[in-house]
């Protein structure tokens, strides 16, 4: 799995082009993601990959960087032992294709915000 493109509003995964937010878990594309709070990132938007228990979470914030991680959310991932990689979501991209090429789709998920 490799993202190709990311820009303001859209993303191509494997070929196929997305105009949500979306997540991967395990290697599956779950698109049109929507979280509670917009911008804020909490648990509950989450819980589905943290029951996956991935090695890593990769969280694209936004072209800008506007969406925010909730604190609890931080802390619960550390007492799971999933680790946190959070950037704009340009870099996210970035941090996503080197993890899933190095740790596999079981072991990497992804949390993106495709605009602001």
């Amino acid at each position: 799995m490799k993202i190709t493109d990311y820009g303001f509003g859209r993303i191509t995964i494997d070929g196929k082009d997305f105009t949500g937010d979306l997540k991967v878990i395990k290697g599956k594309i779950i698109p049109n993601w929507w979280r509670s709070q917009g911008h804020l990132l909490q648990l509950d938007d989450i819980k589905d990959i943290i029951d996956a228990k991935p090695e890593v979470l990769v969280v694209g914030t936004g072209a800008a960087g506007v969406m925010r991680i909730h604190p609890e959310v931080k802390g619960h991932l550390q007492k799971k032992g999933i680790a946190l990689r959070a950037a704009k979501s340009s870099e996210a991209v970035e941090i996503f294709n080197n993890l899933m090429e190095e740790l596999g789709p079981d072991r990497v998920s992804l949390a993106i915000h495709l605009t602001c």
